[in-house]
């Protein structure tokens, strides 16, 4: 019998304030890199892992005043409650690779957090195992899960995987993110 997996939770409820500001309106999450958006770059990702996985949409905390992101994480959190853990895995992280999320899943089968470590910079997904599933759900406003990471020491997983801390939140961050696609497809 193959034990429970903890669940991905892709938060793609936010309002990606700064990147539309420097876009002219433009959705940080449709934006194209490549043939595709990078929300469904993102969710090509966590797909591939086979790992479990739910998305969090802006319509899921539309009843919340200022949703920020801790409001996201506990709706995710709540509507997967069962699961074994939980990987918590913003949208605009496109080039995040499945072995990272596999890496961090496996890790949270003897560990409480789990963050990946690139080159000394911790990224996402943030990884917590069952335990902290009632934190988790008590989270509001926009810290996350700082309180978590401060009261519980993570595991710092390195990885080679410069997508775990590439967000796409400014359009300059959005070429950067085509610069290192490129140079992956190149080292194929």
């Amino acid at each position: 019998m193959q034990k429970p997996l903890p669940t991905v939770i892709v938060l793609a409820a936010g309002r990606s304030a700064r990147f539309r500001a420097a876009s002219g309106g433009q959705d940080k999450l449709q934006a194209l890199l490549g043939q595709r958006s990078v929300r469904e770059h993102t969710i090509a990702a966590v797909q591939a892992s086979g790992l479990p996985w739910h998305v969090v949409e802006a319509a899921h905390t539309a009843h919340i005043t200022l949703p920020g992101m801790g409001d996201s994480i506990a709706t995710g959190v709540r509507a997967c409650a069962q699961a074994a853990g939980w990987l918590i895995l913003p949208a605009d992280l496109p080039l995040v690779q499945p072995a990272t999320l596999r890496a961090v899943a496996e890790a949270l089968e003897s560990h409480t957090i789990v963050q990946p470590v690139y080159q000394g910079q911790r990224g996402h997904p943030v990884g917590f195992a069952a335990a902290c599933g009632p934190g988790l759900m008590a989270l509001t406003g926009d810290q996350g899960a700082r309180a978590l990471l401060q009261a519980h020491v993570p595991l710092a997983l390195s990885v080679d995987d410069a997508g775990c801390i590439h967000d796409v939140d400014t359009p300059e961050a959005l070429e950067a993110a085509r610069r290192l696609m490129a140079q992956r497809v190149q080292a194929l």
